[in-house]
C-alpha cells in the first residue's frame, strides 16, 4: 500500500504540472513549491534551532496561531518554520510576522521529506488539525523528533480506521502526543492502540477571543452602516447568494447588507452585483463614493472579514449549502452576533452546538431564511439574546492552547 501511495503521489505531481497550465490556483500550487529548498538553505543554518508548524490552509493557520504565538514566547531562541499545503493559505499569510520562515510544504515523496527535514532539523513539530503525510511522518519517526497533533479531529470514515489502512495507521506512530477536539476522536485513536491522547478542545476559541482585544475599526464600514441595522454575509457561495439576493432585493425593512464572498473572482463578483436591484457598491469602487447612500456593500478583497463582523447586528455564514459545509462561525460568535447558516453543518462541532442551543439558526430554503431574518430584524430582544448566547459559548470553550502548552513544557526539549 505504501508503494501504491508513493506511485499515486508521483502521478499527481505530473498531473498538477499539466493542470497548472490552465488553472491560476494550480500554477501557484506548483510554482510556489519550486524555491522551497533554496529558501530553506538560505534562511536556516545548520546551527539554528527550529520548530516546525504545518497548516493545510488558512483556517488551520488561524486555528494554530494561539499555539504558535505561545511556543514562540517560550522558545525565543528557536526559529519558527511555517508550511502550508494550499495556495489559499500560503498566498494570504506568506507575509505573516509570527514565523521566521513561511513556505509551501513540498509534496509527500520520500526524497522531499528527507531533504526538507535535513534542512529544517526541527526540535519540535506540530501538525494542525489534520493532514497526515506518511513519508514526512516516517522520517520524523526515524529521527525521534517530538511531533504533536493539535486541535485534531478524527472521524471513523478516515483511512486509519479501515481494514486496508495499515500503512496509514503506521504513520500515526510518529506522533509523540495527540491533542484532539473531542471524545469521539480520542476513542477512535484508542481503538487503534493510541493511548498518548488527550481531549484539549479547539484552539480556534482561543484565537477568536483574542480578536476582541484588537482594534477592529474600519472607517469605511462605519460610513456605510450609518447607524443602521446591518447584516454581514461572510464567506458566501453562489448557492447561499441565490437565496440571499432574493431577500435583499425584496427587503423593505431599512436594513443594510455587507457581502464578503468566499470567491472574489472578478466575473463572479460582477455577476453578484448585477443580480442585486438595491443600490450596491464594491470595495474596489468605494473611494469616490458616499458609502452611506448605498444599501449593499460587496467586499471584493480578502483579509478584513473578521473586522467587518464586529459591525454586524446579524450574520449569515456561508458554505452550508455546499458539500464541504459551513465556514467559520466563531468569528461572528465572539462578537456576540446571532448567526444564520445553511443545512450542512453536522461535521462542525461548534456549529452543531450553537444550533442545538438555538443561538444559531439553520435554514433549508428561502421561506425559512426570510422568516429567520425577519424575526431577528424585528425583535431586538431575540437578536440580543441569541447574540449573547454565541459570545458566552465562545468564552466558555477557550483554554485549549494553555492545556497544550503545559504538556509541551513538561515534555520540553
Amino acid at each position: 500500500m505504501l508503494f501504491l501511495y508513493n506511485l499515486i503521489v508521483q502521478i499527481v505531481a505530473f498531473l498538477l504540472k499539466i493542470a497548472a497550465l490552465f488553472s491560476p490556483k494550480m500554477k501557484l500550487f506548483v510554482e510556489g513549491r519550486k524555491p522551497v529548498f533554496t529558501t530553506l538553505e538560505q534562511k536556516i543554518k545548520p546551527t539554528d534551532a527550529t520548530i516546525w508548524f504545518h497548516a493545510a490552509s488558512l483556517g488551520e493557520y488561524e486555528q494554530g496561531l494561539p499555539v504558535i504565538e505561545k511556543i514562540k514566547e517560550q522558545f525565543p531562541s528557536h526559529k519558527i518554520i511555517l508550511t502550508f499545503f494550499s495556495p489559499s493559505g500560503y498566498e494570504v499569510r506568506k507575509n505573516n510576522t509570527v514565523a521566521d520562515v513561511t513556505v509551501y510544504l513540498p509534496l509527500d515523496t520520500k526524497k522531499n521529506a528527507q531533504q526538507f527535514l535535513k534542512l529544517l532539523h526541527p526540535d519540535l513539530v506540530f501538525f494542525i488539525k489534520y493532514e497526515y503525510w506518511p513519508n514526512y511522518l516516517a522520517e520524523l519517526k526515524k529521527s525521534n523528533t517530538k511531533t504533536y497533533l493539535i486541535s485534531g479531529i478524527l472521524r471513523k470514515n478516515q483511512l486509519f480506521f479501515k481494514w486496508y489502512g495499515g500503512f496509514y495507521r503506521k504513520a500515526l506512530d510518529a506522533f509523540t502526543y495527540f491533542f484532539v477536539q473531542n471524545e469521539t476522536s480520542k476513542k477512535l485513536l484508542q481503538q487503534v492502540g493510541k493511548t498518548n491522547v488527550a481531549v484539549s478542545g479547539d484552539t480556534r476559541f482561543d484565537r477568536v477571543t483574542t480578536i476582541l482585544e484588537k482594534d477592529n475599526s474600519l472607517n469605511f464600514i462605519s460610513q456605510f452602516k450609518d447607524n443602521k441595522l446591518s447584516v454581514i454575509i461572510g464567506s458566501s457561495w453562489p448557492k447561499d447568494e441565490n437565496l440571499l439576493v432574493d431577500f435583499i432585493n425584496s427587503n423593505t425593512l431599512g436594513v443594510k447588507f455587507i457581502i464578503a464572498p468566499h470567491n472574489i473572482n472578478k466575473e463572479q463578483i460582477q455577476s453578484l452585483k448585477n443580480s442585486i436591484t438595491k443600490k450596491t457598491v464594491l470595495f474596489s469602487e468605494k473611494e469616490a463614493e458616499n458609502l452611506a447612500d448605498f444599501d449593499v456593500f460587496i467586499i471584493d478583497t480578502i483579509g478584513i472579514l473578521t473586522k467587518i463582523y464586529s459591525y454586524a447586528d446579524i450574520a449569515y455564514v456561508g458554505g452550508g449549502f455546499g458539500k464541504t459545509g459551513v465556514h467559520n462561525l466563531l468569528e461572528p460568535a465572539t462578537f456576540g452576533v446571532p448567526i444564520l447558516i445553511g443545512p450542512n453543518f453536522s461535521n462542525f462541532a461548534e456549529a452543531t452546538a450553537l444550533v442545538n442551543m438555538e443561538a444559531c439558526i439553520s435554514i433549508n430554503n428561502y421561506k425559512e431564511l426570510e422568516e429567520a431574518f425577519k424575526n431577528l430584524i424585528l425583535n431586538d430582544d431575540i437578536r440580543e439574546e441569541k447574540g449573547h448566547m454565541c459570545s458566552t459559548f465562545v468564552q466558555m470553550n477557550k483554554g485549549a492552547s494553555a492545556i497544550i502548552l503545559k504538556h509541551i513544557l513538561n515534555d520540553s526539549i
